[in-house]
């Protein structure tokens, strides 16, 4: 009996094609040649993938011999269900069959570096490894690397050296790109450059200790993994226990992963890749366009490629938007998306005076929907950076609307700004033995002991300020410990003024801000929101018990029971919103310096992914689309009460074509306008005579 098609029935034209390219084998089987299928956003790639791998079972391959490589455990376990689900169904499948035991007999399916683990453990004596090695987690890693710098005594320098998780991220940089250490230190952590040598000491170090202990870290499995496929036998004998493989998300892979497909399967034969290049957002992972780009030309002849471009997600006008940015970009596969939803509402570019207004634009829209029958659920606000949604999140929390966040902690919960606040609350509350312990810890030296000997010397001195001067801090900790005294006792002072008291004490925090917190220039506009904010109340008082007020469980906090609340709101960077989709998506900070992010303008290669990222950001909205772009943006650092701002500049992305996809409107929220002084009208005034009286 000839294979069923009932599988093929609910694809369309280009989905049937990719998922049947290739021919049977009888007297049973299936071969193909290389495949890339291009699948553009919201175009069902994860259908096709799943039909692809059911049409092969169908065909007579052995499930087991069929591996597939995706980037989340999660995702290679849907795959696997849904394969089985098509084939159950194309079968006409109740109680036994192929599709019964697919699951079981389907064990190749899994990340890439779950993969990597089993091929290394099968082939560890070959490969003179372990085979009962330990695999680090990136945690158990840092710590090791910090153990090491203390070891070289790197972490007792006069000068700033780049702490341990920066230490593994140059280290797995390094290794995922292959590229040499200099140019990795050159290309992504410049203020590094220097230490080159050091950090050569260190991750040598580093990999002699992994050797002698019988441990691999997260990169170490695609590393070995690689070195053993650059052996002709080995990657031979790999390829033969699979007849196809399969690749998810193929845009986010990067050198290593690019070059171990190739060498198992140099011919191409049995290989699909699946990935929209118009996606590709992760370079700071080490994830590689260039191997998506570039896939068809390493094979002859030439791999296959299909694109799909009918789009089940959003309506029309979303795509028209998303069409016009990318069909500017220079280099890509060209598609242009279609809707099978049709029409919709015009996507709209929205200007405000500032981020205040940004934030009541966004709660006004988001309350509007939602009595419009809309949950908050079905609503997401997007951003470049996590620190772009603090204003948003307070304005949020005082109307009451609930939220999770993803993609960096909620405002008040990063380290740093309750770095800031710990000092203030110190210094509002000398009793405050919690706020002073973190603060103590701040500074080189001073751990847990010391801080602890300190509050007890403290409060033996009735918790005096100048009594603090009687304790003996640590050799490293001399100079931050006079300046916190003397910054104690400015803001314990009972005439000081509280305007200006945040900029005194970011002043003595920062050189330990910066010496804590590795890529601090990400954070530091955590602290620019928050010293903003200080200049809204009146006393430090009120501003500590504003924030305070409604604490992070009172409004759907995620690590709490969020399920305690009817609906919730989703703010989530762009990065962490990839797969995701809502009805409706509010984009923040649409202007120069976040799209493109202002670290991006060094190179045409960064910019052209902020292009992606912007794209990736439209096409999670499914029936409306709204960008914000800010005119102005404060500046923090000014005399107290100052009005010091610069204007924003307008995406270098929302050119003639894309803002003819828009629909371009103002918001000017609650301020004073010309409109409001109306029933001023009818008192008279003449101010002219008054000026000439006055002379």
């Amino acid at each position: 009996m000839s294979p069923t098609t009932e599988h093929l029935e609910a694809l369309n034209g280009p989905q049937r094609r990719a998922v049947t390219y290739g021919e049977p084998v009888l007297p049973k089987g299936f071969r193909s040649g290389p495949l890339l299928i291009v699948a553009g956003a919201g175009t069902g790639k994860t259908s096709t993938l799943a039909a692809r791998v059911a049409h092969l079972v169908i065909h007579g391959v052995e499930p087991g011999r069929i591996l597939m490589l995706t980037f989340t455990r999660r995702a290679a376990l849907e795959m696997r269900h849904r394969a089985r689900d098509i084939v159950k169904k194309a079968l006409n499948e109740t109680v036994s069959g192929i599709s019964q035991s697919m699951l079981p007999r389907m064990q190749w399916a899994g990340t890439f570096h779950a993969i990597g683990a089993r091929l290394l453990r099968h082939y560890a004596r070959q490969l003179k490894l372990d085979p009962n090695f330990t695999i680090l987690d990136r945690g158990d890693a840092a710590d090791l690397i910090d153990s090491i710098r203390e070891e070289l005594g790197f972490a007792r320098l006069d000068k700033r050296f780049p702490r341990k998780d920066v230490c593994l991220a140059i280290y797995s940089h390094r290794v995922n790109t292959q590229s040499s250490l200099q140019a990795t230190l050159e290309q992504q952590f410049p203020w590094c450059v220097g230490w080159a040598q050091e950090l050569t000491q260190i991750f040598r170090t580093y990999v002699e200790r992994k050797q002698q202990l019988a441990l691999l870290d997260y990169d170490d499995l695609l590393l070995y993994w690689h070195a053993m496929m650059q052996e002709p036998r080995f990657a031979q004998h790999v390829s033969r226990h699979f007849d196809h493989v399969l690749v998810d998300e193929y845009q986010d892979t990067n050198r290593l992963q690019a070059e171990i497909l190739l060498a198992m399967r140099p011919d191409g034969a049995g290989l699909t890749v699946v990935g929209d290049d118009a996606q590709a957002i992760y370079s700071f992972r080490a994830a590689a366009v260039d191997n998506i780009l570039g896939f068809p030309d390493h094979f002859t002849p030439r791999a296959e490629v299909v694109t799909l471009a009918q789009n089940y997600r959003s309506t029309q006008p979303v795509l028209d938007v998303a069409n016009a940015l990318m069909a500017e970009a220079p280099r890509q596969y060209r598609k242009h998306l279609l809707s099978i939803r049709g029409d919709g509402p015009l996507p709209s570019l929205v200007t405000v005076d500032d981020l205040s207004t940004q934030a009541e634009f966004v709660c006004s829209q988001i309350l509007k929907k939602r009595e419009m029958n809309l949950p908050l659920r079905r609503q997401a606000v997007l951003f470049r950076t996590a620190s772009h949604s603090d204003l948003l999140e307070i304005e949020l929390t005082r109307r009451k609307i609930p939220f999770v966040k993803y993609g960096g902690l909620r405002f008040l919960e990063a380290a740093h700004v309750k770095d800031l606040l710990a000092i203030l609350r110190w210094a509002d509350n000398l009793r405050n033995d919690l706020a002073g312990f973190r603060v103590l810890q701040l500074m080189p030296g001073m751990g847990p002991v010391n801080a602890r000997a300190a509050l007890q010397c403290f409060a033996g001195q009735g918790r005096s300020v100048a009594g603090l001067r009687e304790f003996k801090p640590p050799a490293d900790a001399r100079l931050s410990w006079n300046k916190l005294l003397d910054l104690l006792t400015e803001l314990t002072r009972p005439q000081r003024a509280w305007a200006g008291q945040v900029g005194l004490v970011r002043e003595w925090y920062k050189p330990l801000f910066e010496r804590l917190y590795e890529h601090f220039h990400t954070r530091v506009g955590d602290l620019d929101q928050l010293e903003l904010l200080s200049g809204q109340h009146a006393t430090r008082e009120r501003f500590l018990a504003e924030l305070t007020l409604d604490p992070p469980q009172a409004t759907s906090d995620v690590a709490g029971q969020p399920l305690l609340e009817e609906d919730y709101l989703v703010l989530s960077t762009v990065h962490s919103a990839k797969g995701m989709e809502w009805d409706s998506v509010c984009v923040l900070n649409v202007v120069d310096g976040s799209f493109p992010n202002e670290y991006s303008t060094r190179s045409e290669a960064l910019l052209e992914e902020e292009r992606r990222l912007l794209y990736v950001a439209m096409t999670r909205a499914r029936q409306e689309l709204a960008l914000v772009q800010p005119l102005r943006f404060a500046v923090t650092a000014q005399a107290p009460k100052s009005d010091a701002h610069v204007y924003g500049g307008r995406s270098r992305f929302m050119t003639d074509k894309v803002l003819k996809a828009l629909q371009e409107t103002v918001f000017h929220g609650t301020r004073l306008t010309d409109a409001g002084l109306a029933d001023a009208a009818a008192d008279v005034v003449d101010v002219t005579a008054r000026a000439k009286q006055m002379w």
